[in-house]
């Protein structure tokens, strides 16, 4: 006798991967203050596994501003977002990466450069 286990036993929270940015545009304001909008990638499974923030990150590694995102995009993939960013004067480029709830960040990111 055969016995069909449902596949949904043996999915992981870890099956959706990493948050990817796949996409960036930094649009100066004034003075330091930037428009920055992700467009971020992530198989979204619900509210255990969801891309739960976008950052900007300075040459140095500092975070200059960080979007929360505050609930699954499960059905909306890829999605772009946007967050006000300080950025000191003289920054030529920075770097923006997603954060998922399970594996934080470590997906793709894209580098920016700023053109005043």
């Amino acid at each position: 006798m055969r016995y069909l286990v449902p596949l949904a036993l043996f999915t992981s929270p870890l099956a959706a991967g990493e948050a990817d940015v796949i996409a960036a545009t930094a649009t100066f304001q004034s003075g330091q203050m930037w428009t920055v909008e992700a467009t971020v990638q992530h198989a979204d499974t619900g509210w255990k596994h969801f891309a739960n923030a976008f950052e900007v990150l300075g040459p140095d590694g500092a975070v200059l501003a960080t979007r929360q995102l505050a609930h699954p995009h499960v059905h909306e993939q890829p999605f772009a977002r946007s967050v006000t960013a300080t950025i000191p004067e003289g920054v030529t480029e920075i770097t923006v990466r997603a954060v998922d709830l399970v594996h934080g960040h470590g997906g793709a990111e894209t580098t920016v450069m700023l053109e005043r």
